[in-house]
């Protein structure tokens, strides 16, 4: 029964993963089709944004390729929920998607033509707003938005996983892989548009209702929309919360992000107070939290972090609480403390929707579901300023306010109830896995930070005959496994480069970040390819490895030292201009800002990676046990290898002064790269007389850079 329960708890989550594919472009195109109304008002920029000008005609344009992705909302649902849901052959499941959608709502046209009194329609009205009708690809069709989209995508879904690989005789061949699939949808679409026409203009006015009973639910409501929208970040199953709200039509025809759009430029005009104009903006209240909320949770994990931890603490903390601030993208900061201090994420929960509560109490409303740059500044407090700066004003203030009670709640919490939140414990530091620590099986197998993930994630699943099913949302690998026993503790995934682990049974969740549709390609590759070819690790070899003595062969060598793997100038490796370098998570190191056009090796070893097809990257072991990594140039990957000629390959030995690379340092620059090369040691926290030579010129091969 536990297994029931979890399959299903799973596959509500990969659904809920899945809709998030398309949801994800809302926000971009929403701030396109602000900044174009923004443009287009002359309250802000005069007579040049009058009807007729080309300033108007340019903005109104823009404005017009603005609106795709909110004009065309059922099949953007159709399109991306495939990709999310589709166990193979994502590509052709998308195909079979939308052709079966259209299947369907061409049923729905021919039906309600006919018979349109019949099921209660007036199939003759314009398929305007309000009338329950709308057009899908040109096809005058039922107003059923995302839920007949997602709905009709699931059952194309569920006909390809469950047809795709069927073997037919061959002299049915015509009828196979997708073509089996879309005639079987053709079949199950006549009863499902039969079922539409006879439940959906009810479902219509049900929605109407809904809509009332929300609208008037007032603060209450609010207050309950935002505490379940946080409360079930954990689950993965706030999709299901905001989606309908947002996006859908829970409170207003075509949902609160679209309509609020629409109609911005009225709302701007109006002197009107917004909770007047626009009631429903209340449940678009929960990004409020990510603004206000996450800046003063993380200043009190800070000032509760031992003083010694403060500065690493801090660099962990306060990017992630600024991507919440400005992109409304909370995972990172809140799963720094839910794991290990659960109530901390209840009481998170219940001061979000007190907070959204208060907002709406005092007035305020619009679409706050995101952060400052997708939401706030050009969707509401740019446009409207002029007419409701009252309204903002008063939102700012409650907004500063709650900031400092997150920060005094979380603070006295964690002090009174002694949660070892970052930076509290007495041995809390968890190394990250290095290159050296995953042991590819296959000689020239190379990997990035994305294969390791993958790699580490799936041994510490229990490898991949322990894998049922795979997916992901935003920022979680979401996988079922068949025995949840040999799932290793969060350590490993954290470890790893995880932020958490969300072990719910056999529903697994892996907290990874934005990279997650990244791991998960490689994850799934890796659950097709040969054993012999899996790269592997051992977590108690790499913890026992780290905990033995230094022997006496390596002391000998403490009296070692690096030379300068470029001409140039050398630098601190905390002046390198990219953060995962500067603050050492790579390990530390030194950059040198090269004028001529070889990489050498610092000193004698043997080459462990090399980033080939770009050859911006490659490591090294050094006869000492040092291992560090070159890297040249800072986002220089996006060359593609254009500029750069790797001259070694894996597993070559190398000299002291050994060319490795050959860059063009003029292609880089003109590419609006900088052509600083780093090299980070990243074991060096196993030398401990490791020192760097400070900032200087160097030439390669004869400067002494570093001694240990």
């Amino acid at each position: 029964m536990a297994f029931s329960k979890d399959v299903v708890m799973q596959k509500i989550q990969r659904f809920g993963g899945a809709m998030f594919t398309p949801v994800i472009m809302f926000g971009v195109f929403g701030i396109f089709v602000a900044i174009s109304i923004l443009c287009k008002n002359p309250m802000i920029f005069g007579s040049i944004a009058e009807k007729g000008t080309a300033w108007y005609d340019f903005w109104y344009i823009i404005e017009q390729g603005a609106w795709t992705v909110f004009n065309q909302l059922p099949l953007l649902f159709v399109i991306g929920l495939p990709i999310g849901l589709a166990k193979k052959e994502n590509a052709r499941a998308v195909m079979e998607a939308f052709l079966i959608y259209l299947i369907f709502n061409y049923f729905v046209c021919g039906m309600l033509t006919l018979w349109g009194p019949t099921f209660g329609v007036d199939f003759a009205q314009d398929p305007v707003p309000g009338s329950g009708l709308t057009t899908i690809a040109n096809i005058k069709t039922l107003d059923t938005s995302m839920v007949g989209a997602i709905l009709i995508a699931s059952l194309a879904v569920w006909l390809h996983n469950k047809l795709f690989d069927v073997d037919v005789p061959e002299w049915l061949g015509l009828f196979k892989g997708s073509s089996l699939v879309v005639v079987a949808g053709f079949a199950l679409m006549l009863p499902v548009a039969l079922l539409f026409c006879l439940i959906w203009p009810h479902f219509q006015a049900a929605i109407a209702s809904l809509q009332g009973f929300l609208t008037s639910a007032g603060v209450l409501g609010v207050w309950v929309y935002t505490f379940l929208e946080r409360i079930l970040i954990p689950t993965g199953l706030h999709h299901f919360i905001y989606i309908p709200f947002i996006f859908g039509p829970a409170v207003v025809d075509g949902g609160i992000q679209a309509y609020w759009l629409q109609h911005i430029q009225q709302f701007a005009q109006s002197t009107q107070p917004l909770i007047e104009l626009f009631p429903q903006g209340g449940f678009a209240l929960h990004g409020m939290s990510k603004m206000f909320g996450c800046p003063g949770i993380a200043l009190a994990i800070y000032f509760t972090a031992k003083k010694e931890n403060r500065k690493k603490v801090g660099s962990l903390l306060f990017p992630a609480a600024i991507v919440a601030l400005l992109c409304g993208i909370t995972e990172p900061l809140e799963f720094t403390f839910l794991f290990v201090a659960p109530v901390l994420f209840l009481i998170h929960a219940l001061l979000a929707g007190t907070f959204a509560a208060t907002l709406y109490f005092f007035g305020v409303t619009g679409n706050f579901g995101g952060g400052l740059l997708d939401c706030a500044l050009f969707q509401n407090w740019i446009p409207l300023f002029n007419n409701h700066w009252d309204t903002y004003l008063t939102q700012i203030i409650i907004g500063l306010i709650f900031t400092c009670i997150w920060f005094i709640v979380f603070r006295t919490l964690i002090i009174k109830l002694n949660l070892k939140t970052p930076g509290r414990g007495d041995d809390e530091e968890i190394k990250l896995y290095r290159k050296a620590d995953y042991k590819a099986k296959k000689a020239g197998e190379h990997m990035d930070e994305r294969d390791m993930k993958a790699a580490a994630f799936l041994q510490a699943l229990g490898g991949k005959n322990n894998i049922a099913d795979v997916t992901n949302c935003a920022t979680r690998l979401r996988v079922t496994v068949k025995d949840d026993s040999l799932v290793q503790p969060a350590g490993a995934f954290t470890a790893a480069g995880a932020h958490g682990l969300v072990h719910n049974g056999h529903a697994i969740q892996v907290i990874v970040g934005l990279s997650v549709p990244q791991v998960r390609e490689r994850f799934e590759a890796l659950l097709q390819a040969p054993d012999e070819e899996i790269p592997t690790f051992d977590t108690q070899e790499v913890a026992a490895e780290a905990e033995k003595p230094v022997s006496e062969a390596t002391k000998e060598k403490y009296d070692a030292h690096l030379k300068a793997f470029a001409t140039g100038h050398l630098v601190p490796i905390e002046k390198v201009p990219d953060e995962a370098f500067a603050s050492k998570a790579m390990g530390d190191g030194v950059g040198i800002t090269p004028t001529d056009k070889y990489i050498t090796a610092p000193a004698d070893g043997s080459v462990m990676m090399v980033m080939e097809t770009t050859g911006h990257a490659l490591g090294l072991k050094l006869t000492t046990g040092l291992e560090i990594l070159i890297h040249i140039g800072i986002d220089t990957v996006n060359m593609n290898g254009d500029g750069f000629k790797v001259l070694v390959k894996t597993g070559d030995n190398v000299k002291a002064g050994d060319k490795l690379v050959e860059i063009d340092i003029d292609k880089i620059k003109k590419a609006g790269y900088n052509p600083i090369t780093i090299m980070a040691a990243t074991n060096f926290d196993q030398y401990a007389t490791l020192k760097f030579a400070p900032e200087q010129d160097v030439t390669a091969g004869k400067s002494t850079i570093a001694n240990y």
